[in-house]
């Protein structure tokens, strides 16, 4: 399997259901800047709060997975999941079924974010407990500068390029090191063409 981050800013993506559930898979694709439809019969309560979202009140019918990138169904019922995931399919649409994994094409991992660095554990949809239990042992271990620290690594490959220094000759394990210590600010000055 090929982990792939999908930027979803301005990306069309609809969810089918209305409870909890589908609420938290509502609000992570709003706040990574997709545009939400949630069609769903009821709302659980804090949809009402939810900005970049147009909530549709009614049943699912076939067709409206349509003009959709990705779709995520989170109806409890699988005779429904299933038309989501035939219909999804067939229009090559990505589709998520919420706690089952055989009607899924694609699997939402738990995530850890810090700026532009992204730690990610998924178990493929066998045990969603699992992932975020291990998503919390891993982010607590992590330093609490990793944002700044990407940015600086961001700014040596990019002055390394302008030097006309191929990145892939750099010794970029030693530089993270140096990044990563206490002394860091002095020792990002003395990089510029070193490996």
């Amino acid at each position: 399997m090929l982990p792939i981050i999908l930027d979803l800013t301005g990306r069309k993506a609809l969810v089918v259901g209305g409870g909890r559930i589908a609420y938290r898979k509502a609000k992570a694709l709003a706040d990574e800047g997709a545009h939400v439809t949630v069609i769903s019969p009821d709302f659980y309560e804090e949809f009402s709060t939810m900005p970049n979202a147009t909530l549709v009140q009614r049943t699912y019918e076939a067709g409206d997975t349509e003009g959709f990138q990705l779709v995520i169904t989170a109806t409890g019922n699988h005779a429904v999941d299933q038309l989501i995931y035939d219909e999804g399919n067939a229009r090559g649409t990505w589709v998520n079924s919420a706690d089952d994994p055989e009607r899924c094409s694609f699997y939402l991992a738990a995530t850890h974010r810090d700026g532009n660095v992204i730690v990610a554990v998924s178990t493929e949809g066998k045990s969603p407990a699992l992932a975020s239990h291990l998503r919390n042992t891993i982010a607590e271990q992590l330093p609490k500068n990793l944002a700044d620290i990407a940015i600086e690594l961001d700014r040596q490959r990019s002055e390394i390029k302008d030097q006309g220094v191929s990145t892939e000759s750099i010794n970029w394990g030693r530089r993270i090191r140096e990044v990563l210590s206490p002394s860091s600010t002095k020792t990002r000055r003395r990089f510029s063409r070193r490996g």
